[in-house]
């Protein structure tokens, strides 16, 4: 779980404001860490906070987005995760119950030769499989 306080601290030295919403999405996305898409957020948020927007959740994620506190994942191409977690870490998604988890790896050491001269802002590492709870499944025929 995160520290607001300094939190609080980190987001004024980036110069993000931390508004009543980007707050409560921060703690949901801390609380949570299922990497959700925007619109589980709204869902999940709007019940405590009628006056909330989908706008107003797409706003806030961009805004902790841009000030690296949150991750957006891209697994699939058509639906955008969040992830509180911005230590580099792997993701892997089960293709039968669509969870998502944590791995972790070492991704200083991969430089692919072809990329020499370049320099790398960004390492992703996406797998996708079945779980291990959806493999050992009664009456599943995975095993």
């Amino acid at each position: 779980m995160r520290d607001f306080g300094s939190l609080t601290e980190e987001l004024k030295g980036k110069n993000v404001r931390l508004s009543h919403q980007r707050v409560k999405v921060l703690e949901y996305l801390d609380r949570n860490r299922i990497h959700p898409t925007a619109d589980q957020i709204y869902c999940a948020l709007h019940a405590e906070m009628p006056s909330l927007s989908r706008t107003t959740v797409y706003n806030a994620l961009n805004s902790l987005v841009n000030a690296d506190l949150v991750k957006m994942l891209t697994i699939e191409s058509n639906e955008a995760r969040y992830d509180i977690v911005t230590e580099t870490h792997g993701h892997f998604k089960c293709e039968q119950c669509g969870k998502i988890q944590d791995f972790p790896i070492d991704l200083q050491e991969i430089n692919p030769e072809g990329l020499k001269g370049c320099k790398i802002q960004q390492k992703n590492v996406y797998f996708k499989g079945l779980c291990r709870d959806c493999i050992n499944q009664p009456g599943s025929d995975h095993h």
